[in-house]
């Protein structure tokens, strides 16, 4: 809400002696708000100056007498000053208004004053507010229906607690020299849970993203003067090798049984449309629907909140089981992120497939599949459902296959024997 401003006005006014023919000089502020009244005062102050030959403006009244005379406002100049017929009565008017100027100058930045004291004062108190506290509300506020990124958001924050040797962190020694130390932390930083060894470069490149997306907002909201996550550079992420099943190893898993029937259904259900595990989770049969030859499934993305439709096979129609009510999940019962790794692996190992596969790389096996059999990287981008296709320009550099065709592309007449004779 905007706040209101006094608009104290300053005037220089003529009181009119009881004893002599002359005037007294004095100014008058009007509305005035002094503290502890909520009433607006009128302050008059008198300048030490008396006039004697003032200019009336007959055309200006300024009140009627009780014999029915009129009483006239002064003459102004264009500049406000009363008129006098004297040039020492000028001088004093001149004076007057001088002070009044004074006097305008300060209503008119008091304002503007306390506010800047009232800001510095709340900025000064915020400071020492505890920046975990703070990073943990943050990430409820942000990623209250997303489980995975709070849980990514609430590592960062035991990672910070760490770092502070369990004590707060306040936003005024938060520097850029801290941030460089916690950069070099989180390099080194334990894996969670009961994981040995430490965390790897490009979780350490996410997790200070994270950091310092929370000192951008902080920033925002008044805890730091400046945006300091913009002076520090980000950990470089290092690129890494994604995984993903080739046909034969997909037949594989057909071929092989799963402990839990709906985790086969659901990573097969990826790999044939390359919908993420989120997305999977959540689907219900209202979602899916049958659009002339082809059925889709029409959902919002989880992770882009992206409206999307996603034309489907029917192979991956077959891997959603028979239909059930519309509100009913497609996929009921399958796991967490969390829970899912153990079942997942066991089921990889019984098909003799020896890759490290988690749920994502199913993902990526539709990718990578599609750009292999031809599929322009423009429809993949659309039907994985990324904001821009430079990610999807990731799955293109594991293609060796399509490497293996170019490089078996140029052929000449070649007579091996012929040549070692030459």
């Amino acid at each position: 809400m905007k706040k209101a401003f006094q608009n104290t006005r300053a005037t220089v006014k003529l009181r009119k002696s009881e004893y002599h023919d002359e005037w007294y000089l004095y100014i008058e502020s009007y509305p005035v708000f002094v503290p502890g009244s909520n009433t607006p005062k009128r302050i008059k102050e008198l300048v030490n100056r008396i006039v004697t030959t003032p200019i009336w403006d007959k055309k200006r009244k300024a009140r009627t007498n009780p014999d029915g005379s009129f009483t006239y406002k002064p003459k102004r100049d264009v500049n406000g000053i009363i008129m006098c017929k004297s040039a020492a009565d000028q001088e004093s008017c001149i004076y007057a208004d001088n002070i009044r100027n004074i006097r305008q100058k300060e209503y008119d930045t008091k304002d503007l004053y306390s506010d800047m004291d009232e800001a510095i004062a709340e900025q000064k108190e915020k400071s020492q507010c505890d920046f975990i506290s703070y990073f943990k509300q943050e990430a409820k506020n942000r990623h209250y229906n997303s489980d995975s990124m709070y849980t990514t958001w609430m590592r960062v924050a035991e990672l910070l607690t760490e770092f502070s040797n369990n004590e707060p962190l306040i936003f005024a020694n938060i520097s850029l020299s801290l941030m460089e130390k916690f950069k070099q932390f989180l390099l080194k930083a334990p894996q969670g849970g009961s994981k040995k060894g430490t965390i790897s470069k490009n979780t350490a490149s996410t997790y200070f993203s994270v950091f310092k997306a929370a000192l951008k907002q902080a920033f925002v909201d008044g805890y730091l003067p400046i945006d300091i996550a913009a002076k520090v550079k980000n950990i470089q992420w290092q690129e890494s090798r994604r995984e993903h099943l080739t046909i034969e190893e997909l037949n594989q898993l057909v071929e092989t049984p799963c402990d839990n029937p709906v985790i086969k259904r659901a990573a097969l259900f990826s790999a044939l449309t390359g919908l993420r595990h989120c997305d999977i989770q959540k689907m219900t049969w209202k979602e899916i629907s049958k659009e002339g030859e082809h059925y889709r499934v029409n959902f919002t993305q989880q992770k882009t909140k992206g409206v999307e439709y996603t034309p489907i096979s029917e192979q991956a129609y077959l891997m959603c089981g028979e239909a059930g009510y519309p509100d009913e999940l497609i996929f009921g019962g399958l796991p967490d992120p969390s829970w899912i790794s153990r079942p997942l692996a066991k089921w990889i190992e019984a098909a003799g497939i020896t890759k490290h596969i988690t749920f994502h790389c199913f993902r990526h096996t539709y990718a990578c599949l599609q750009l292999s059999s031809g599929t322009d990287l423009y429809t993949v981008s659309k039907m994985l459902g990324h904001t821009n296709i430079r990610t999807t320009q990731i799955y293109a550099k594991v293609q060796d296959d399509k490497k293996e065709q170019a490089a078996d592309a140029i052929k000449i007449n070649l007579d091996i024997n012929k040549t070692e004779e030459k």
